[in-house]
């Protein structure tokens, strides 16, 4: 797994896409994060601009007691909020998934008491992504 300024990524080679995306479900359940949002980045350039890409999906995950904590300690967090997870297929058919970096996401913030809550989620995401490589 490689932890880049943007996000943690690891690849998974050649693999099912649906199965990865399922994959990714589970590992950030076990975390105590759900997806509540998930974009289908393929479907969505199909539809408006007529162009077949790659599978993409970006997966908006949360963890809602942190969340919560976060929004009581500063409700601008939001903005911030939820971490996104990318799945994405190369031109030769490999998956990788990038989790979003929370030191990264919230270098700007300075409420008092969020540099735990985001030094938690960075724990709780790198287990998730570091337990797709088994």
């Amino acid at each position: 797994m490689s932890d880049d300024s943007l996000g943690m990524t690891v690849g998974l080679g050649l693999a099912d896409f649906d199965a990865a995306v399922e994959r990714v479900v589970d590992a950030l359940k076990v975390e105590g994060f759900g997806v509540i949002t998930e974009i289908d980045v393929q479907k969505t350039i199909k539809q408006k601009l007529g162009i077949d890409t790659r599978r993409y999906k970006i997966l908006g995950a949360c963890n809602p007691p942190i969340a919560h904590a976060a929004l009581e300690a500063d409700p601008m967090i939001g903005l911030l909020l939820p971490c996104n997870v990318i799945v994405f297929e190369s031109a030769r058919g490999e998956v990788t998934v990038s989790i979003a970096n929370p030191r990264r996401m919230f270098e700007l913030v300075e409420t008092p008491g969020v540099e735990g809550m985001v030094e938690q989620v960075h724990a709780k995401l790198s287990r998730a992504a570091a337990s797709l490589r088994s």
